[in-house]
C-alpha cells in the first residue's frame, strides 16, 4: 500500500479484522499491523498460532520474525508493558516525561500533553490535573506559563511516577462501577474485586463547562453513569450484573417522574441496555470517584460567582413571607408535616422541580433580581453572555 494515502489505515484495519473476524476477542487483538494472541495455556497457544500464521500465509501477509515474539507472559504492546498483574505505561515513555524540559511555547506544551494525555488512564484526576496546561495548547490563549501552568507540569510528572498499576479487565470477576459528580467536573473509577480486594481498572474525569454549574445535581450524576457506560461500553454491556456506586442515586427519582426531558429519556434508554445494581453509599465512602473532581482552588473559583451568603438567604426569606405569591406555600412546606408538592425548601430557599431541574424562586423584589442579574453576567465569572443565555442561566 503506498505512503500517504489519507485512508490507508482504515483501508488496512478493514483488511485486517475481514481476515480475522472469526478470532477477535476469543483470541487475537489486532491494531493494524500489530497482531496480539492470547491463551490459558501453551498447549492452546501454539494452536492458536499455527492458526494465525496460517490465515497470515493464506492472505499472502508475511509477518516480520525479527519483531515477533511467542509464547511471553510479560510484553511491550501499543506503548504498554503488559504483564500477568497489569498494564503499565513504558520506563522509556515514563523517563521521558520525567526530564522533559519546561515548555516555552505552545508546540512544545501540545507535545507533552500528547504523551502525558496517551497515558491518563493511569491517573487519578487527570483532566482536574491537566487544566491548566490543557488551556494552554489553544491557539486563542497568549502563551504564559504562569505558576498554576508550572505545577500543572510538574504535578502531571509527578502523578506518572506514582501511577499504580491497572488490573487487567477480568470479565468473571465481580465489577462495580463507581461515579461522582460536582460543579465543575464528573468522575469515575471502574473497578474489580479480586476475592481479596478491590483494585482499579481504569480511571477517567472529565471537566464540566461553568456555565452547567446550576443544573439539576441528579441530572449531572446521572450524566457521569452515562459517560462511564459509554467510555467502558465494552467491558460492561452483555456481562453479568455489575454494581454502581452513586452518592445520588437520579433513577430512583427520574423512574418515578410521568413525564422528562428529551435528554433523560435518551440516558434512560441508554442506560437500560445494561445488568446492573445501583449502590448508594455516602460521599466519606465515595473517595476515589470524587477526589477526581473536588479541588478546593477550582471549587472556590465555580462558586464565586454564584456564591448566596446569610444577608442574601435573609431577603429571600423574608421576600418569600411577605410576597402573596408565596406566602401560604412557603409557611405550609415550613411546617413539620408539609404537603405533597412539586415545591421544596433547602436552606430556606424555595425550589420548584420542573422538567428534571430544581429551579430556584425568587421574590419580586427590584433589588434582589438586579443583584442576582449582576452575579449572572456582570461578574468576572460569569461571562457577560446576551439575553437568552443569561436567562437560561437563572
Amino acid at each position: 500500500m503506498p505512503f500517504g494515502l489519507t485512508n490507508a489505515l482504515t483501508t488496512f484495519q478493514a483488511a485486517m479484522t475481514t481476515e480475522f473476524r472469526h478470532m477477535l476477542d476469543r483470541y487475537v487483538l489486532i491494531y493494524l499491523d500489530n497482531i496480539l494472541m492470547y491463551s490459558w495455556s501453551l498447549e492452546e497457544h501454539v494452536e492458536h498460532l499455527r492458526t494465525v500464521l496460517e490465515r497470515l500465509r493464506q492472505a499472502k501477509y508475511k509477518p516480520n520474525r525479527d519483531k515477533c515474539k511467542f509464547a511471553r507472559q510479560e510484553l511491550e504492546y501499543l506503548g504498554h508493558y503488559v504483564t500477568l498483574q497489569g498494564i503499565c505505561p513504558l520506563a522509556d515513555k515514563i523517563e521521558a516525561l520525567r526530564v522533559w524540559p519546561e515548555p516555552t511555547n505552545t508546540t512544545n506544551v501540545r507535545s507533552f500533553m500528547g504523551l502525558a494525555g496517551y497515558y491518563q488512564r493511569f491517573i487519578t484526576g487527570y483532566s482536574r490535573i491537566a487544566a491548566p496546561m490543557t488551556r494552554l495548547q489553544s491557539p486563542k490563549v497568549p502563551f504564559v506559563f504562569d505558576d498554576d501552568a508550572r505545577r500543572s507540569f510538574q504535578a502531571l510528572k509527578t502523578a506518572m511516577l506514582m501511577a499504580p498499576v491497572p488490573s487487567i479487565y477480568d470479565p468473571t470477576l465481580q465489577t462495580r462501577v463507581t461515579t461522582d459528580a460536582s460543579d465543575y467536573g464528573i468522575g469515575a473509577v471502574l473497578e474489580q474485586h479480586d476475592g481479596d480486594d478491590w483494585h482499579p481498572v481504569e480511571y477517567f474525569s472529565h471537566k464540566v463547562h461553568p456555565i452547567y454549574s446550576l443544573d439539576d445535581a441528579r441530572k449531572k450524576e446521572l450524566l457521569a453513569f452515562v459517560t462511564a457506560l459509554k467510555r467502558w461500553r465494552h467491558f460492561l454491556l452483555g456481562r453479568r450484573r455489575f454494581t454502581w456506586v452513586t452518592n445520588n442515586n437520579p433513577l430512583t427519582y427520574y423512574k418515578t417522574q410521568d413525564t422528562v426531558s428529551s435528554t433523560i429519556g435518551r440516558w434512560m434508554y441508554f442506560i437500560d441496555q445494561f445488568d446492573f445494581t445501583p449502590k448508594h453509599f455516602p460521599s466519606l465512602f465515595n473517595r476515589a470517584a470524587d477526589a477526581l473532581l473536588r479541588r478546593p482552588d477550582l471549587c472556590a473559583m465555580t462558586h464565586h460567582a454564584f456564591a448566596f451568603d446569610e444577608e442574601l438567604q435573609r431577603h429571600f426569606i423574608r421576600g418569600y413571607e411577605s410576597e402573596p405569591d408565596f406566602t401560604t406555600l412557603y409557611a405550609q412546606l415550613s411546617s413539620d408535616h408539609p404537603p405533597a408538592s412539586h415545591y421544596r425548601i433547602a436552606d430556606g430557599y424555595l425550589f420548584l422541580h420542573s422538567r428534571g431541574k430544581d429551579l430556584l424562586c425568587v421574590p419580586r423584589d427590584r433589588r434582589l433580581r438586579t443583584r442576582l442579574l449582576g452575579e449572572y453576567h456582570d461578574s468576572r465569572l460569569a461571562g457577560h453572555f446576551g439575553v437568552n443565555r443569561t436567562i437560561a442561566r437563572l
